[in-house]
């Protein structure tokens, strides 16, 4: 009986029917006896000190059982680096209730600790809070003259700054026959997962701790707490099986978790701190970025000259950066370019990675720029793209490990129509409707790192994986599974792959697109190294008819070891293990890119994105009526969970270019939107058809298995597309994001 192969099938996510049934448990649902709730108090002030924080009131009321401020706060770990975490930016970490200063609004200033979540909520009201306020500044676009080249750390190793300049620019932009300069911006955007960030803090005795926490690595937080608490890592495990969201908001350690952790082990108990939806808006954020391009052409379309700078904004105490302006050079290979990225330091807290960071931002001022140039030149948009199509990676001159873009538009365009797009702005019309098609390309880095598995033969022939890897709702458990059950040659039923515990073989943060290219090849070594182990048992076998053969001339299938010249002479893996006095046979291997080869070619996940947009002649309301995403992202593990990954990111794109932003009032320094209700997101009602398409794309380089992720790509050129079609249909360019119906009116 030959197993049937599990990768590049359609399987439904493997947890899936725990999720719709409601038996799947997050962060803030783990039972605990005699559970303490703690509830976090804001500062209502941006910038000063606290002059008094009066908390004898609710000190006696019923059911409180301690209030922390930074004037009780038990000791924690003195020096910056021990609060820092994997992907914490250069710069001095905050540290809550560290002193009576005030660094933005909203800071947490004290927690309430109750027998009951809502005693909790109601005493934080009661505190008495006197603050001796300072001037502050939070507007990005009246702060330019502060901008400043950010510090470098060890965040630059996955966030390269600008590459240095080429040519001469100016010379080659100013003779050139079409010139684009253009100014663009985009507002603040927040993550605002479905799940609350939550900590439920199980104390075990003596500086040990179970956590249960929201967050995109268990290890993360594991390593976090140890240090900021100064206890022993194997002392400290954190579970997050199931994560209702994440989008670059569980990516660090969130505030919730160091409040947590400091009561129970200040009160030897168990604790659970949860925000609610206004206290997300605290965490973090895509910060709000202005871009300014100008780019120069030949009269046959030929972009000679790249000129890009974004400045965005961070904290005072970190130097938050995002790869903004590198896109451009990567896909259009023009000798003379200047790439410039500078931060506005203001009293905010520190923006977080969202969704596709800084690729969302910097490719749509570049594909809008090159959308102007198609149009300046009377050229088809696509057909510009495919005149400055580069096999190189232009930036770094080195070739790509695989790029299949051009399938991508051309494979695009049939699936959308595009050629039934009349090229003249605001010429087709549907009822009182205009109709506008628009495109852009995605790109996004195709990266790997350091990552750990153990797979685990039971005595009945079984396997279980671990890893300590979190699955944020990609399908991470179950295309680990796929990946292990072909590596094994068993049906997927015979493989359980356990994760997300901090104590279970290391497993980086989840984001960036890099956790099925760094945790799959672990997965993969880790079950070869099995297969070894097991087919060395097998040799050794009293009369072995393995005993003569190589491990290159045998299979693994569906539980037993063959010869593959001779399929008849088979080995049960049982008798294996029955050889092996019935004890469980493990491997745990690790799988990095090679530092010798890994830099000699330029990696990305390519996309063509194509949109049709409706646009209200009276009343400027756009819709997106239809999307296609051509996407070449190497091996697809798991096709469903794939298509999944791209519309998620296709919607997301729409809610950037329409919808998303948090206000800022300038006044108070203070978000004035941080709800459902205000912070507008799409609904149903705002999503019609769209279509992903994966390319083939066959990359024996980036690694074993041939995988680039998908996380990502599904955002980064729906803006811009959406731009350009609205452009189409109104002949109105708007550069600024979002796009809402009074800039059309």
């Amino acid at each position: 009986m030959k197993n049937t192969p599990s990768v590049g099938q359609s399987i439904s996510r493997l947890e899936g029917h725990l999720k719709v049934t409601g038996k799947a448990k997050y962060a803030a649902e783990y039972d605990a006896p005699d559970l303490l709730y703690g509830y976090i108090v804001n500062s209502t002030i941006t910038k000063g000190k606290i002059k008094t924080i009066d908390t004898s009131e609710i000190k006696n009321m019923e059911g409180i059982i301690e209030v922390f401020t930074h004037e009780n706060k038990p000791s924690t770990a003195w020096f910056d680096f021990k609060y820092a975490d994997m992907d914490a930016p250069p710069g001095t970490v905050f540290k809550p209730l560290k002193d009576n200063e005030i660094k933005y609004n909203g800071q947490p200033i004290a927690l309430v600790v109750a027998d009951t979540f809502e005693m909790a909520r109601y005493a934080a009201t009661k505190i008495k809070i006197v603050y001796d306020e300072e001037n502050f500044e939070t507007d990005l676009k009246t702060n330019l003259d502060k901008a400043r080249d950010p510090k470098k750390g060890l965040a630059s190793l996955l966030k390269p700054p600008p590459p240095k300049p080429t040519g001469d620019f100016e010379k080659e932009y100013e003779k050139s026959f079409v010139k684009i300069d253009n100014h663009f911006s985009h507002g603040t955007e927040h993550h605002n997962p479905m799940e609350m960030y939550a900590s439920t803090v199980i104390y075990e005795g003596k500086d040990k701790l179970t956590i249960y926490d929201k967050t995109q690595g268990t290890i993360n937080s594991q390593m976090y707490v140890a240090n900021v608490f100064g206890l022993k890592m194997k002392n400290v495990q954190v579970i997050s099986p199931f994560v209702g969201g994440g989008f670059g908001s569980g990516l660090r350690p969130q505030q919730q978790l160091f409040m947590a952790v400091m009561a129970s082990l200040a009160l030897k108990r168990n604790v659970r701190v949860t925000l609610d939806r206004a206290q997300m808006y605290i965490i973090g954020h895509r910060p709000p970025t202005l871009q300014h391009t100008k780019f120069g052409a030949d009269k046959d379309g030929k972009v000679n000259a790249i000129y890009h700078k974004a400045t965005g904004e961070t904290s005072r105490f970190e130097d938050y950066v995002e790869i903004v302006v590198n896109w451009a050079n990567m896909l259009y290979p023009a000798e003379n370019t200047l790439l410039e990225h500078e931060i506005v330091p203001l009293d905010v807290y520190s923006p977080l990675d969202m969704r596709a960071p800084g690729g969302s931002t910097g490719m749509h001022a570049i594909e809008v720029t090159m959308d102007e140039i198609a149009y300046k030149l009377n050229i088809d948009p696509l057909e510009l793209r495919l005149i400055n199509y580069s096999e190189i990676d232009k930036s770094s001159d080195k070739e790509y490990s695989s790029k299949e873009l051009r399938k991508c538009y051309l494979e695009g365009a049939e699936k959308f129509g595009w050629n039934k797009r009349n090229p003249e702005p605001r010429s087709m019309k549907r009822g009182n409707k205009l109709v506008g098609y628009g495109m852009a390309t995605g790109i996004w880095d195709a990266n790997r790192i350091f990552g750990r598995a153990e797979a685990i033969m039971t005595p009945d022939g079984k396997v279980e994986i671990k890893s300590a890897v979190t699955d944020i709702g990609t399908g991470t458990k179950t295309i680990m599974t796929q990946i292990a059950a072909d590596e094994l040659g068993l049906p997927i039923e015979d493989i359980t792959f356990s994760y997300a515990d901090s104590k279970m073989p290391f497993a980086p943060i989840q984001g960036g697109s890099f956790t099925t290219a760094t945790v799959g090849p672990a997965v993969q070594n880790a079950c070869q190294a099995l297969n070894k182990k097991l087919f060395k048992i097998a040799k050794d076998l009293e009369g072995s008819e393995l005993k003569n053969v190589k491990f290159k001339d045998v299979i693994f299938d569906y539980g037993f070891i063959s010869i593959k010249d001779k399929p008849e002479i088979r080995l049960d893996v049982k008798e294996i293990i029955k050889a092996n006095g019935g004890e469980a046979i493990r491997t745990t291997n690790a799988a990095m890119p090679n530092p010798l080869t890994y830099g000699k070619k330029a990696r990305a996940v390519h996309s063509a994105v194509f949109v049709e947009v409706e646009v209200d002649e009276e009343l400027g309301v756009i819709e997106v009526i239809r999307a296609v995403s051509a996407v070449a992202a190497g091996k697809i593990i798991n096709p469903k969970t794939a298509e999944s990954q791209v519309l998620g990111g296709m919607i997301w794109g729409i809610s950037k270019a329409l919808h998303e932003e948090t206000i800022l009032d300038h006044q108070f320094g203070k978000y004035m939107n941080a709800n459902l209700g205000e912070y507008h997101i799409p609904v149903h009602a705002d999503i019609h058809d769209l279509e992903v398409l994966f390319v083939e794309e066959n990359d024996q380089f980036v690694n074993d298995l041939g995988v680039k992720g998908v996380g990502e790509i599904g955002g980064v050129g729906m803006p811009p597309a959406i731009t350009n079609a609205i452009f189409h249909a109104t002949g109105k360019r708007i550069y600024d994001l979002p796009i809402h119906f009074d800039k059309l009116i």
